[in-house]
C-alpha cells in the first residue's frame, strides 16, 4: 500500500514515519527544498521526531523524501497536511488549492484522498473535492474517495503523542468514512467518527476556539488582578481545587504555534463572511492575547522604572524563546511581538533557549547561556517560556528584577503576571 503525505512538518512528518511503521510505503513531498534536503540525510527539524526515527525509515526504504510529485503516481492514499495561515486576518488556503491541484492528475480509481490541514467547515466538499475532481477527470464518492481528519498534534507532549491522541474522522460519504478510518485505524489507537466532514472541520476550531477564549479570560483577569493587588495565580489555584464545574487556565505573556493565533480567526471569519455576524467571542479572546506581549513590555518598563533605568540601553535577558515548553517552535511566539516591541524602545537584547535552533533564532537578539556571567551583564530578566530540566532558580542569584510570566515558582523574589 502507497500513502503520500503532502507537507512534512510537524503534522505530516509524524503522520509518515508512523505510516512507515505500521506497513506503508510513503513519499513525503514538500516544497522546502532545505527541509527534503534535511529529510534525505536523516537530519529531523521536528522535536517530536527523532533523527534515528527517521533514519529507520530511510533505510527500510519505505520512505522517500522528495519535492516533486511526480512520486505520487498509483497512490492508494494521500493526506495533506499543508500550512493554513491568516493573511491580513483572512484565511489563505493557497497551500491546500496547490496541493489538491498538483495531487488530481496521479488520481486514479479506488485512491483515497484526506485532508487533515485545519480550515472553516465546507472546505473538503467545497474546495478539496472540485480540484479533485478538475484535474482527475474521476468523481468523489464513487470512483475516488475523500475524508477530513484534523490534525491533534501536540509538540513536545510525551504523553499524548500522535498515536495516543484519538483522531477524529470523516468522509463525504459512508464509502469515503470507511476508507478514512481504516487507514487511521491502522496508525492511532482510537478513531472517533462524525457524520461529515464539516463536522470533522467544526471540531478542530471548537477545540482551539475553546482553548483560546479561556485563556483569553485568565490573561485580562491577571492584567486586572494586578492592578488591584490581588494573587490571581492563587486564586486560580484555590479555583481548580473544585472537583466539577472549573477546567484551569493559566496566564501568560500571550498564545503562539499554529493553533491558538490561527484556528480561531477561521471560524470567525467563516461566520461573519456567510451569516454577516461578528463572533465576539473569538473577536474578543483575539483582542486580549494579542494584546499580553504589549502588557509584559509595560510590566519590563515598570520594572526597570523601579531600579531607576530605562528601557533603552538597558540590556534585557528572554529566556525561553518557544511558544510552548518542550520545542523549538517560535511560529507566532508572544516573545517575537516582545521582542519587536523592545527592540523599537532601544533595548538590547540576550535570550536563552536551547530548543531554538539557529535558523528560527530571531534577528538583532544574543544567544546566551543562563549562567553567572550572562545574569552579571543584564539590567532584567524575562521568563517566557519555561523549558523542561531548565534550572531557573539560578535567576534568583541575579541582583536584577525578574518577572516570571508563567509563575513557576522557582524564582524567589521574581515578580509574576
Amino acid at each position: 500500500m502507497k500513502a503520500v503525505i503532502i507537507g512534512q512538518g510537524y503534522v505530516g512528518l509524524p503522520v509518515a514515519m508512523r505510516a512507515v511503521e505500521v506497513g506503508y510505503d510513503v513519499v513525503g513531498i514538500d516544497l522546502d527544498l532545505k527541509r527534503v534536503h534535511s529529510l534525505q540525510c536523516g537530519i529531523s527539524y521536528v522535536d517530536d521526531i527523532s533523527d534515528t526515527v527517521l533514519s529507520s525509515a530511510l533505510d527500510s526504504s519505505r520512505y522517500v523524501a522528495t519535492s516533486s510529485y511526480a512520486s505520487a503516481t498509483n497512490f492508494d492514499i494521500a493526506i495533506i497536511t499543508v500550512p493554513t495561515p491568516l493573511r491580513e486576518t483572512l484565511p489563505d488556503l493557497t497551500f491546500i488549492e496547490q496541493a489538491a491541484a498538483a495531487l488530481a492528475p496521479h488520481l486514479r480509481e479506488g485512491a483515497t484522498v484526506v485532508l487533515e490541514s485545519t480550515t472553516y467547515p465546507g472546505t473538503t466538499e467545497e474546495l478539496v473535492v472540485p480540484l479533485l475532481e478538475k484535474g482527475s477527470g474521476l468523481t468523489a464518492g464513487s470512483d475516488f474517495f475523500v475524508g477530513y481528519s484534523p490534525e491533534r498534534i501536540d509538540p513536545g507532549n510525551k504523553r499524548w503523542g500522535f498515536v495516543e491522541t484519538p483522531k477524529v474522522v470523516a468522509g463525504i460519504n459512508p464509502e469515503s468514512l470507511a476508507k478514512v478510518r481504516a487507514f487511521y485505524d491502522a496508525l492511532v489507537d482510537t478513531t472517533v467518527t462524525v457524520s461529515g466532514t464539516r463536522e470533522a472541520e467544526l471540531t478542530k476550531l471548537l477545540e482551539n476556539t475553546f482553548r483560546h477564549v479561556n485563556i483569553a479570560l485568565v490573561n485580562e483577569l491577571a492584567v486586572f488582578a494586578n492592578q488591584l493587588g490581588v494573587n490571581v495565580w492563587e486564586s486560580i489555584d484555590a479555583a481548580a481545587t473544585k472537583p466539577f464545574g472549573f477546567m484551569k487556565f493559566t496566564p501568560g505573556p500571550g498564545v503562539g504555534g499554529h493553533c491558538l493565533p490561527v484556528d480561531p480567526s477561521y471560524l470567525s471569519w467563516q461566520v461573519r463572511k456567510q451569516l454577516g455576524r461578528p463572533f465576539r467571542f473569538v473577536e474578543l479572546a483575539n483582542d486580549v492575547n494579542n494584546g499580553m506581549p504589549d502588557y509584559v513590555v509595560e510590566r519590563i518598563i515598570r520594572l526597570l522604572n523601579s531600579v531607576e533605568k530605562p528601557v533603552k540601553g538597558s540590556r534585557i535577558l528572554l529566556v525561553g524563546l518557544a511558544y510552548k515548553p518542550g520545542t523549538g517552535d517560535v511560529r507566532e511566539a508572544p516573545s517575537l511581538a516582545m521582542i519587536d516591541l523592545l527592540l523599537g524602545l532601544g533595548a538590547d537584547l540576550v535570550a536563552v533557549d536551547n530548543q531554538v535552533e539557529d535558523y528560527r533564532w530571531p534577528a538583532n537578539v544574543a544567544r546566551g547561556l543562563l549562567d553567572a556571567s550572562t545574569l552579571g551583564e543584564v539590567d532584567l530578566a524575562v521568563v517566557i517560556t519555561a523549558h523542561p530540566g531548565v534550572d531557573l532558580a539560578v535567576l534568583s542569584e541575579a541582583n536584577v528584577p525578574v518577572l516570571d510570566t508563567r509563575n513557576t515558582g522557582q524564582i524567589p523574589g521574581a515578580e509574576v503576571l
